[in-house]
């Protein structure tokens, strides 16, 4: 017998559902895992990005330097300017003798002679005889005015008693007076040779240096011919040449400092100033005489300066002046804090004494300028301003850009 079980609507349902739950839980699966993945990868690029900083928040590199503020001092002023150095006068000695040898030379260049001293000898043997000849001349002469003294005496006596004419008397009388003028004649040509053996001997006119000798033992010199130069005195004087606004500071009695190639220095004083300014130059010429001590010689060209009285300058460290294309500039901080920006400013620089620069304009008293690490600054700069024992440079340090 065969029993035919009865399904009823319920668990029809129940079995249909079940059949269908499968495929939904798989569904459900792959949905939640593709989300977790998703969330994951979201989560991660979320992180990575909150990490990763902006480019405008990555640290730079700035200079840490020093600052200092412009200082008013006294400073001694002085007026720059190269010269030569020459004689203060030079002596020409020259030949008074005509045809004359020279025979003996007494001194030679850088010999110092006093005045009066013998320096060279001519040769007077033609002269002596000259001497003699011209004596026995000066005697003939006197013997011959003797004679016509007699003769116009006698003449004047027969005068008188009519033995004689007026002409005749006349003729004696001017044969004595002629007599006498040849007497003259003679003594002046004597003295002329007298004068001759005086000027044989080359005397030295004033105290001083031998500095050039033209003169050759046994040359015959010609009248005017130059034979030695000489430095008066041995004075030597520095002519420093000064544009039309620097000699116009300068007054006699300044004290000038002459600076040698090896370093040493010299003293000397500004005796006169040149009344004219060279016509193509424009530079007048200071005169100073250079202490007799000194080791300066004549047709050197040396650096001097003029001392001035003392004046006020606003002076900086040279180490904040940066010379770039020919212009001195200074860095100016903006600021007052630690951290500043630096402003470029070009300056006119003055005088330098030590390590310290004048600064003519334009620079207040008040700014603020970098000191050290000048060098390595541009205009815009951010810098940070430490303050160190030794006033040296620190360092490079960090600084993160503000948010722009």
């Amino acid at each position: 017998m065969i029993t035919q079980s009865a399904k009823t609507p319920s668990s029809a349902r129940s079995a249909s559902g079940a059949a269908n739950n499968g495929p939904r839980r798989g569904a459900f699966a792959v949905a939640y895992c593709l989300l977790a993945v998703a969330a994951i990868a979201a989560l991660g690029w979320w992180w990575s990005a909150r990490a990763k900083p902006k480019r405008e928040d990555l640290p730079i590199t700035a200079l840490s330097v020093t600052a200092v503020v412009p200082r008013q001092v006294e400073w001694p002023s002085s007026l720059q300017a190269t010269g030569i150095v020459a004689p203060w006068q030079e002596a020409v000695i020259s030949s008074q003798s005509n045809g004359l040898r020279i025979a003996t030379l007494h001194v030679g260049v850088g010999d110092v002679v006093k005045q009066g001293q013998l320096l060279a000898r001519f040769d007077t043997a033609t002269l002596l005889a000259a001497r003699a000849e011209l004596s026995a001349g000066l005697a003939k002469a006197q013997a011959a005015a003797s004679q016509a003294d007699t003769n116009r005496g006698r003449a004047l006596r027969l005068q008188t008693a009519g033995a004689i004419s007026d002409q005749e008397v006349q003729r004696y009388v001017t044969e004595a007076v002629t007599a006498s003028a040849q007497i003259a004649v003679a003594r002046a040509q004597l003295d002329a040779n007298r004068l001759q053996l005086q000027q044989a001997e080359i005397l030295a006119p004033d105290t001083g240096l031998i500095s050039a000798q033209s003169a050759t033992l046994g040359a015959v010199a010609n009248s005017g011919q130059e034979l030695f130069r000489l430095v008066r005195q041995g004075r030597l004087e520095w002519r420093g040449e000064f544009g039309p606004e620097q000699i116009a500071r300068i007054a006699v009695g300044q004290e000038v400092r002459l600076r040698l190639a090896d370093g040493s220095a010299a003293m000397a004083r500004v005796r006169q100033i040149a009344p004219l300014l060279d016509a193509r130059s424009r530079l007048g010429l200071v005169y100073a005489d250079i202490d007799p001590d000194s080791l300066l010689r004549g047709g050197m060209y040396v650096d001097g300066a003029v001392a001035l009285p003392t004046s006020h300058a606003l002076v900086v460290p040279a180490s904040s002046v940066v010379v770039r294309d020919g212009r001195s500039t200074v860095f100016r901080l903006i600021g007052s804090g630690s951290q500043s920006k630096v402003r470029a400013q070009q300056v006119v620089v003055g005088r330098r004494v030590g390590a310290d620069v004048e600064i003519l304009k334009p620079l207040a008293v008040s700014e603020r300028i970098v000191e050290q690490g000048a060098g390595l600054l541009a205009d815009g700069d951010t810098v940070l301003v430490k303050a160190t024992p030794t006033g040296t440079l620190v360092g490079l340090q960090l600084i993160p850009r503000g948010p722009r």
